[in-house]
């Protein structure tokens, strides 16, 4: 490529001041010269001879002003003016000017294939160190030191380039398309939520009578205010996801139509097109986020129990409010969010962030980074479960094991024994409800026995992070107990 640009180099250099041509014109014999060295020749002389081969012209003053033109190689016209009987000059002269006698013919257009509005016939350069075609005549020398290749060898490599980013680019698009799905299934799952919750927010305040419709009222403006952020959440997420696949249809679609382009078309066209998609390829990765399904332990939370501390009616204040959004899809959790049990068929539920995928389990609602907490839990003769605390940031994806090493803290019952971080342990009289008692500031989580509170085992540990219930639960067989069930505080829960 080098000798080539050397030869395009030489060719564009004026044989009189050894520079770049500087309005080039020909004569018939197709010796070329910038047109005020030729004059200022013709001048000293006193004559009209060509200043390299003395050939006269055959009519004085007259030159072709039609600039040289090169080949793909870089050579000289390879179609030389034709010569008239006399003297060979151009056989369609042009016509003259009062002096110097050059030929008044208008530049071709762009179109043609130049990128200079004074010199459009002649073929473009482009330079790799500014990403830009160049004039062979006007910037060629003010480009010595750079890279400079032809035209189509740059549309090629520029064109493989664009073509390698047009890969990741439908890569992302794919991306965005199962994002997209995801949020159609989270609204779709996040409908069912509402409904949920508005038919168990209706019952329940339907057993306190007339008189409770206020309340009743209050919570289900609750829902819909939480209906109303987690749409609003959504949609605005959403509407980001389909923007970019928007700009990335867009882009691609540029990006597909500028590959077809030729030449200059090509070449006028890349930059901005490069920009382009560059600029989407440099964006972070879109996910699905967290938050954005109803907040049912919010609206349903300890329902009961507050619309109690107003009316002072019978209710049960329950200290842990299990969290549908946490649980596995085999998991079947009660509309009051108390029980759960191990299910013989999954449910349509999304893959959102908090969700447990790999293992049956569910978190409560609320955590703890501080303080003393207990609840009691009734497994009765249930003979698969694992109950206990977990860190904030237990794996809730992969296959993990419940011990402390990965950040739960719990007893287990499988097959009718019971287990403590893979240790068997001897239980002479087996519980049907369980009291976990957790004290976060001195690292310690026990479990009893609350028939007659007996200590069952306990972990001891130095806590992190945030801890919350945690539940997990396998098929109950032919026991008679097929849901594990959260306590009432005021009824089973004495201290």
């Amino acid at each position: 490529m080098s000798e080539r640009i050397a030869a395009v180099e030489d060719y564009l250099t004026c044989p009189v001041c050894l520079d770049t041509f500087k309005e080039p014109v020909s004569l018939g014999c197709n010796h070329n010269f910038c047109s005020s060295c030729l004059q200022n020749y013709w001048d000293k002389h006193n004559t009209k001879n060509c200043p390299l081969c003395r050939r006269k012209s055959s009519k004085e003053g007259e030159v072709c002003s039609k600039p040289p033109q090169t080949e793909a190689e870089g050579g000289v016209c390879s179609k030389p003016p034709q010569t008239e009987a006399e003297g060979g000059v151009c056989s369609k002269p042009p016509q003259t000017e009062a002096e110097g006698g050059v030929c008044s013919k208008p530049p071709q257009t762009e179109a043609e294939g130049g990128v200079c509005s004074k010199h459009p016939w002649v073929p473009a350069l482009f330079c790799l160190d500014e990403a830009r075609a160049l004039c062979s005549i006007c910037e060629f020398s003010q480009h010595r030191d750079h890279t400079v290749v032809s035209v189509e060898e740059a549309v090629s490599g520029l064109k493989e380039q664009l073509q390698s980013e047009l890969k990741p680019l439908t890569e992302q698009r794919e991306q965005a398309s199962a994002l997209q799905r995801q949020y159609e299934e989270v609204r779709v799952h996040s409908e069912r939520q509402a409904e949920a919750c508005a038919r168990h927010i209706r019952e329940t305040f339907e057993r306190l009578h007339r008189f409770l419709q206020r309340e009743e009222e209050l919570r289900l403006t609750a829902l819909r205010e939480e209906r109303s952020r987690q749409l609003h959440t959504m949609d605005s997420e959403l509407e980001k996801v389909r923007e970019l696949l928007s700009t990335l249809n867009k882009n691609i679609s540029t990006v597909e139509q500028q590959l077809k382009r030729e030449h200059m078309d090509f070449i006028r066209q890349y930059s901005h097109s490069q920009k382009s998609s560059r600029s989407l390829l440099s964006q972070p990765t879109l996910r699905l986020g967290p938050g954005l399904l109803i907040n049912q332990a919010t609206v349903l939370g300890n329902m009961g129990f507050k619309a109690w501390e107003k009316m002072r009616s019978q209710v049960h204040d329950r200290p842990v409010i299990l969290d549908p959004n946490t649980a596995n899809e085999w998991l079947h959790l009660s509309e009051d969010l108390n029980r759960v049990r191990g299910g013989e068929t999954k449910q349509q539920v999304p893959d959102n962030p908090e969700r447990f995928i790999r293992s049956a389990s569910v978190l409560g609602s609320e955590g703890w980074s501080c303080g003393s907490h207990q609840w009691d839990v009734e497994v009765g003769d249930h003979s698969d479960w694992i109950i206990g605390v977990t860190k904030e940031s237990v794996d809730r994806k992969g296959e993990t094991s419940a011990t402390p090493k990965h950040g739960v803290w719990c007893l287990e019952l499988t097959d009718g024994k019971y287990n403590v971080v893979d240790k068997k342990l001897n239980v002479k009289l087996r519980p049907e409800k369980i009291r976990v008692r957790l004290d976060y500031d001195e690292g310690k989580v026990s479990f009893y026995n609350t028939d007659d509170m007996s200590l069952i085992c306990s972990h001891t540990d130095r806590f992190k992070e945030k801890i919350f219930p945690y539940i997990s639960v396998g098929k109950a067989g032919d026991a008679k107990t097929k849901e594990i069930k959260i306590c009432p505080r005021d009824v089973q829960l004495k201290t």
